[in-house]
């Protein structure tokens, strides 16, 4: 089968998605297809290119470019999930999330409201023929929930592997906590910055990568004089971060209505309890309260009473973990499963 894979690229802006769409064209070539992915240009301002893109997806018509034909189209993102084609299935990463659940009509300008309504149309338009004919899938549930709650759309979750999931392990944990992800607003990493200054135990936190928030989180730690029990390790690579995983007491995760979230599923492999949040979105998905990890408010203070708890129930902690890998293996979560139910709809 001629399978085309259409999705965004945004110029040096890497992360889970980007490993989502490798790892999707890798895994249907696998199964013996000839793949193909489209990635189209897009920015998330001015508003005027987010039109200009919309209107760029809907009018590429992908049945037989260049008298090649295409079998299906597998769409990924917003616009690119506008693409045209007869048979088109819809796996939604998530949709524009400025205008959805981060949308804030108070502060948003008249400019702003006629983009959300304007996209409100597209999703509807282009994903409402998908879902009717049972080709509309989520990336979890908590997206599918999403496409219901605002656009009356029913999907399906389909979950997927993080990159090198065959390479994670668990070694005997030391007194830190291991929090990978890019220093971005809605991940929170001054969440548990803050969390840190009310810890009660000598645990430290290590928080890895980068982002447009990195000099801001260390300002931060710098303010509140925690620089002792918060270690920024920055960019790392996948060796030193399979690592990081493999000797943590745990695992902390409490960004803001996460669509999946790598980070869960990573620690999940590595054996090791996943702290987040109840309105962390994705990783509550996983996360079984006080039996793989713990599920808490979204307040420093909570995080802070969780942490030392797992510090001062170290067998605990460790058998979280345990159940954590166990419950991996129950959900059975594979690229194998993921291209048989994408090619069956």
């Amino acid at each position: 089968m001629r399978i085309l894979v259409a999705a965004n690229l945004t110029p040096f802006l890497k992360g889970g998605a980007d490993d989502h769409i490798v790892n999707l064209t890798r895994a249907l070539t696998q199964a013996g297809h000839q793949v193909e992915t489209l990635r189209l240009p897009f920015a998330f301002n001015p508003v005027g290119d987010i039109r200009r893109a919309m209107q760029a997806a809907r009018d590429l018509d992908m049945h037989a470019p260049s008298g090649q034909g295409i079998d299906r189209l597998i769409s990924l993102q917003f616009p690119a999930y506008g693409v045209r084609h007869p048979h088109h299935v819809a796996w939604v990463m998530h949709q524009h999330r400025a205008v959805y659940e981060l949308f804030n009509p108070q502060k948003a300008s008249a400019e702003d409201h006629a983009l959300k309504a304007e996209i409100e149309q597209f999703d509807q338009d282009v994903l409402g023929p998908v879902s009717h004919a049972g080709r509309l899938f989520a990336n979890s549930q908590r997206v599918a929930d999403r496409l219901k709650k605002f656009n009356n759309l029913d999907a399906q979750p389909i979950y997927h592997p993080p990159p090198d999931q065959g390479r994670f392990f668990c070694e005997s944990p030391e007194h830190y906590i291991f929090f990978p992800s890019r220093f971005e607003h809605l991940k929170r990493q001054w969440l548990v910055i803050e969390a840190a200054a009310l810890m009660k135990s000598p645990l430290t936190i290590v928080l890895a990568g980068e982002g447009g928030q990195f000099d801001a989180a260390r300002q931060h730690i710098a303010e509140l004089g925690v620089g002792d029990r918060v270690k920024l390790l920055g960019r790392i690579s996948a060796e030193e971060k399979i690592v990081c995983y493999s000797r943590a007491l745990a695992v902390c995760f409490p960004p803001f209505d996460e669509d999946l979230g790598y980070v869960t599923l990573e620690a999940m492999l590595s054996s090791k309890p996943v702290i987040t949040c109840t309105d962390s979105g994705g990783p509550c998905e996983f996360v079984v309260h006080e039996e793989t990890g713990l599920v808490v408010e979204p307040t420093p203070a909570a995080l802070a009473v969780a942490m030392d708890g797992l510090l001062q129930n170290r067998a605990r902690a460790t058998e979280m973990g345990s159940a954590a890998l166990a419950r991996w293996r129950m959900l059975n979560i594979s690229w194998s499963s993921v291209v048989d139910r994408l090619l069956k709809a």
